[in-house]
């Protein structure tokens, strides 16, 4: 089956809690649709959709590629004090590659959540 050229690489789904639009299903959908071979779900900060996005893509018969947009501390993350004006405030969308890079992105979200400071 020929499929298109184009694979979005960085999308907020539902799960982007502030910026998030698409739900899950219609992402998936629209993959099919568009006759899209893959599809990245790179929510802000989080991974929370990605078994459902996983379960739900592989159905479809779209291959799904995990990632985050991750945000970047300016000093150390375990850092409790705000040095950055939002102006400073950097984002770095990461895209595993394989199960080794799913897990090692899937650690460096947790220890955020653990040890990081959410601010911005």
């Amino acid at each position: 089956m020929p499929h298109a050229e184009f694979v979005h690489l960085h999308l907020h789904t539902e799960y982007s809690l502030l910026d998030g639009a698409i739900k899950i299903d219609r992402l998936v959908e629209k993959a099919r649709e568009f006759k899209m071979p893959a599809v990245a779900m790179t929510d802000h900060g989080n991974m929370f959709g990605a078994v459902e996005f996983y379960e739900k893509a592989r159905k479809a018969g779209v291959k799904p590629i995990f990632g985050c947009e991750t945000y970047v501390a300016p000093g150390d993350r375990r850092e409790k004090e705000s040095r950055a004006s939002y102006a400073d405030t950097n984002h770095l969308v990461l895209l595993a590659m394989n199960k080794k890079g799913c897990q090692n992105l899937v650690r460096l979200v947790s220890l955020a959540y653990l040890e990081g400071f959410y601010y911005k």
